[in-house]
């Protein structure tokens, strides 16, 4: 039987000035390039986790690293006070690679799932007619979207909500992957179905096919907007542009984030349909470093880097790998599930092997690869898209034998 009681976080256990809301592996690291990382000791690691997707482009990309420090000579911020030379081009950039008509920017990922939220609610009250203060947004089980009071409102994970509380109004869950489940949630009040094409923080659960399009199509019959989470899935992760892009549907309203940052900014954006978007006028929302000419600079460098496909196309190719091995392991009895998608896996440890997914990544840390567990014994895999196959099977090779030196020692 796995240990379910966490250790004391490390920084209250020795006097850390540090607040204990992570508890991260013992490994503190210094240096970052491509695909790799060192810590203090001179030790190198794969990472392959990839700061939940922001490093999609590896560490310190050159192109967004030189168009970072291009930027820094000349204007960081100037507040939405006052425009500046790069925020139309980005705001064009974003939306000719997305397919949509308008962006809104932010900082993180909680900024554009909160404003996507006020979005829908106001466009609600102002085009549908809803009754002020009853709107509601139909929700998905199991979703991440943040951490703001607001986004742990609309989440049933109780380690996230509870001791938070009184929680905002407004939202219905409804399982993941269930169009008719979402359908039965809507009424008169309703203005918006918010998801995850992909959820990540979950471990990596991919709907059936035929749930994007169902919202989609309950949506269109209902009036009502499609709201895609695609701040982790977003910008290559999953072999395409978006991931809804698999499903062949197009949101109303995506978030976008981590990625747009390239890993040197924290960079976020609601982009979508004009008409939504548009019912945020002059002191309805806003933020300070929203849109900055820094933030818009690394921006524009990383839509020069997905706009040719060819780290898509780089991220399905790879992807097959990681879906093959990760079966191979299936079928030896060393995972229990594999889940993949681009270049994106949740991997669930057979439990006979008495491993929880923390503890296989403090096994797979002590040989040199870096990853992330979730939800008891699930590891998630996302390295860079930029990632030799070489190095991705390095890192699968040794996952299987962190696993078969496992099984061998239980037996």
């Amino acid at each position: 039987m796995l240990d379910q009681t966490p250790p004391a976080p490390p920084s209250v256990a020795h006097g850390s000035a540090l607040a204990p809301n992570y508890r991260p592996l013992d490994v503190v690291l210094v240096e970052g390039d491509g695909t790799w990382v060192t810590d203090v000791a001179g030790r190198r690691y794969l990472d392959c986790l990839a700061g939940y997707s922001a490093l999609n482009f590896g560490h310190r990309h050159p192109a967004l690293v030189a168009a970072a420090h291009r930027q820094l000579d000349t204007l960081t911020l100037t507040s939405r006070a006052f425009s500046h030379d790069l925020l139309e081009p980005f705001a064009r950039a974003v939306t000719a690679l997305t397919g949509t008509e308008m962006l809104l920017p932010m900082n993180t990922g909680a900024e554009a799932v909160e404003t996507a939220v006020k979005a829908a609610r106001k466009w609600g009250y102002d085009v549908l007619g809803v009754p002020d203060g009853e709107a509601t947004i139909v929700v998905a089980s199991g979703a991440f979207h943040g951490r703001t009071t607001t986004i742990v409102s609309m989440s049933d994970e109780r380690e996230m909500r509870a001791g938070f509380g009184p929680y905002t109004p407004g939202f219905r869950v409804v399982p993941f992957g269930d169009a008719e489940a979402a359908a039965a949630a809507v009424d008169s009040t309703t203005v918006a179905v918010l998801v995850e094409p992909v959820q990540g923080e979950a471990g990596v659960l991919v709907p059936p096919p035929d749930y994007l399009p169902g919202l989609r199509r309950l949506c269109d019959e209902r009036g009502i907007l499609l709201v895609l989470d695609e701040i982790q899935s977003g910008l290559g992760r999953t072999g395409t542009t978006l991931a809804q892009d698999l499903a062949g549907v197009r949101a109303d309203l995506t978030t976008l984030g981590k990625a747009l940052g390239g890993g040197i900014m924290p960079v976020s954006a609601v982009v979508g349909r004009r008409d939504v978007l548009g019912v945020l006028t002059p002191g309805t929302h806003g933020s300070t470093f929203g849109g900055n000419p820094l933030a818009c600079a690394v921006g524009l460098a990383v839509v020069d880097l997905l706009t040719p496909g060819t780290l898509q196309a780089r991220a399905a190719e790879l992807g097959t790998v990681l879906a093959e091995r990760a079966e191979n392991l299936v079928r030896e009895g060393l995972l229990a599930a594999a889940r993949t998608v681009g270049l994106w896996a949740g991997l669930d440890v057979e439990p006979s092997l008495g491993l929880s997914g923390r503890q296989t990544c403090e096994l797979l840390a002590a040989a040199g690869v870096l990853t992330k567990d979730t939800h008891g014994t699930t590891i998630r895999l996302a390295p860079p898209l930029t990632i030799e196959r070489a190095d991705l099977e390095t890192a699968l090779e040794t996952l299987a034998e962190v696993l078969r030196r496992r099984r061998a020692e239980t037996r």
